[in-house]
């Protein structure tokens, strides 16, 4: 299964060749030099978080698509996945003390606040919405109703607040109440449409006329997590073994470059597989009845860079430094770039948000991105999105769905803090419990 981001943007026909150039890229960006690892990962963290702070929406606090203009859509532009994964990053600022915790409360608080204001759909919010105003932008003609994937990864985030600001004072309280209120408003058995499967959309003008039933593996396994940990709509086990569990991609067991890939399609798919899902579900000791889910995330990891050495179409600079295929911009448009699928372009995500997985060879790639290639790739906002050697192509974009996952993984590698958070919400050992799973953080 490709990622929704793809198929919308392969059909149309690759209108990323006519992006405007970004302001923010062209500003002169200090890159100090002789730092030590340690140095270097809050450097990065800290530059990324940029895009979640200073490029956040000035009404709404929530995070845009993207840094460029471009697809017909204007600045106001919001994604609901991406700014999930922004307050996950808002969470790091407020830890790692480059913002206050009171600002960084207030701050997610008045994103809150809009949201309760915002359209939804039984609960679920839209793939994009206009920052300003909390109306639905469209994602495609049929697709301008609820995304349930898009809000898994909101609520992803939001839970990790919910957990995090835990202080009883005003603020706190009421950003830890407006949570929940929302939380308890999905109705995640409303997206199974009455059958033992959680469909991705539903929209009031077009109904189920997208008909995308979720099955795995890929990188909607949160979902069917949250679903399972709904408070008032809760969907069954059932919805999980015989809906997600069942499809002709989700078993494998083959073996690539030595490396055993318990589920998904060969190779493993684009990396961002094995980290969306797991910015807050952690994958240390989690497994159900069909996998060990550290191996497959490690395993992915490592089948993917060892695809990178090998290098089978010759690519230029492929190498045990330069690796990471996953869904990004690329020189002829947008592409979810995979072993099976391609094209010459890397991905800085793809390796940096493994550090989990391969921290000694995501350090070596981001010291080759940062030291060697940091002249082209490194920006306002941390790495830009992608880059293509052979194409002599180097992407002037950032986008809020790639850019997150770089904070989110680093810290969970630094410190575990955001796999604690998520992990320690009695909902979601509820759901995992539910849903057959083990997990060390599980009480008896």
């Amino acid at each position: 299964m490709k990622y929704c981001f793809f198929v919308l943007f392969v059909l149309m026909g690759g209108l990323a060749a006519a992006q405007k150039k970004q302001a923010a890229n062209s500003v002169a960006t200090e890159r100090p030099m002789h730092l030590s690892d340690s140095a270097l990962l809050e450097l990065v963290q800290k530059q990324t978080f940029r895009y979640f702070w200073d490029f956040a929406h000035p009404v709404s606090g929530m995070a845009r698509e993207r840094s460029n203009v471009s697809y017909g859509y204007g600045d106001e532009t919001c994604t609901t996945g991406g700014t999930g994964f922004g307050v996950m990053a808002v969470i790091v600022a407020s830890e790692r003390q480059w913002i206050t915790r009171d600002t960084a409360a207030r701050f997610l608080l008045k994103m809150v606040n809009f949201l309760l204001k915002a359209n939804s759909y039984h609960g679920a919010f839209p793939h994009w919405m206009d920052g300003a105003t909390g109306k639905t932008i469209p994602f495609s003609r049929k697709d301008d109703g609820g995304d349930l994937v898009e809000t898994s990864y909101l609520f992803q985030g939001l839970l990790c607040a919910r957990q995090y600001f835990n202080a009883d004072n005003p603020v706190e309280r009421e950003l830890r109440q407006r949570i929940q209120w929302l939380w308890e408003g999905i109705e995640w058995s409303w997206y199974t449409h009455e059958q033992e499967v959680l469909f991705w959309h539903w929209s009031p003008n077009n109904g189920w006329a997208m008909n995308f039933p979720v099955r795995g593996f890929n990188e909607c396994l949160i979902m069917y997590v949250l679903a399972a940990s709904g408070d008032n709509y809760p969907v069954s086990a059932a919805v999980y073994h015989r809906g997600w569990a069942q499809s002709n991609f989700f078993l494998n067991g083959k073996t690539f470059y030595g490396y055993k890939l318990p589920l998904g399609f060969d190779y493993g798919g684009p990396l961002f597989f094995s980290q969306y899902s797991f910015l807050g579900l952690d994958p240390r000791g989690l497994k159900d009845r069909y996998a060990d889910y550290w191996e497959q995330n490690t395993h992915h990891t490592l089948i993917n860079r060892a695809y990178c050495i090998d290098n089978p179409k010759k690519f230029a600079g492929y190498g045990e430094n330069c690796w990471g295929l996953t869904a990004s911009d690329t020189y002829n448009g947008y592409n979810a770039f995979s072993p099976t699928n391609d094209e010459g372009t890397i991905t800085p995500t793809a390796a940096l948000s493994a550090f989990p997985y391969a921290p000694e060879y995501s350090m070596k790639a981001l010291r080759h991105f940062y030291f060697d290639l940091g002249d082209k790739i490194w920006g306002q906002y941390g790495f830009v999105d992608a880059f293509n050697e052979t194409k002599n192509w180097y992407a002037k974009s950032y986008l809020a769905i790639d850019e997150g996952p770089v904070i989110s993984m680093i810290e969970n590698y630094r410190t575990g803090l955001l796999w604690k958070l998520f992990m320690s919400c009695p909902e979601i050992q509820r759901g995992l419990k539910k849903l057959d799973f083990q997990n060390p953080y599980a009480r008896p």
